[in-house]
């Protein structure tokens, strides 16, 4: 996969405040922004880039007010990172194509990973499955 490098004026220019705020400078929205997600089979993409994140039938209610999936649509679509903001530890996920902050990953989710990717609505887009 072709990595997609901007300069900070092209993504600007590309999103919207928040969706910058949030994929470019590793922002967070509130909780419970996007309870409205689509149920019906599709992928959701980077807002950034349209790099396939995550399936639709890996999304799962978390009761954490973020998007949450127990896995990545591949493996290789996503990369982590140590984060030590906000006083704690935190595994960082983000669009390896792009480099996008997508949200962070824990060790609380259901089988069968026992992952909870929790992601950042505003930084994805949803393709429904035709």
């Amino acid at each position: 996969m072709d990595k997609v490098v901007k300069t900070d004026a092209e993504w600007r220019a590309q999103l919207g405040a928040l969706a910058y705020k949030v994929t470019r400078k590793h922002g967070t929205e509130r909780a419970w922004t996007h309870d409205d997600f689509p149920k019906a089979p599709g992928v959701f993409r980077c807002v950034c880039c349209g790099a396939e994140l995550f399936d639709q039938a890996t999304k799962f209610e978390s009761g954490s007010g973020w998007p949450s999936f127990y896995e990545p649509k591949d493996e290789a679509a996503v990369d982590t990172s140590v984060d030590r903001s906000l006083f704690m530890t935190r595994t960082e996920v983000h669009c390896s194509r792009c480099e996008a902050h997508l949200g962070h990953v824990f060790p609380d989710g259901p089988d069968p990973t026992g992952l909870r990717y929790c992601i950042n609505g505003v930084a994805l887009d949803f393709e429904a499955k035709d």
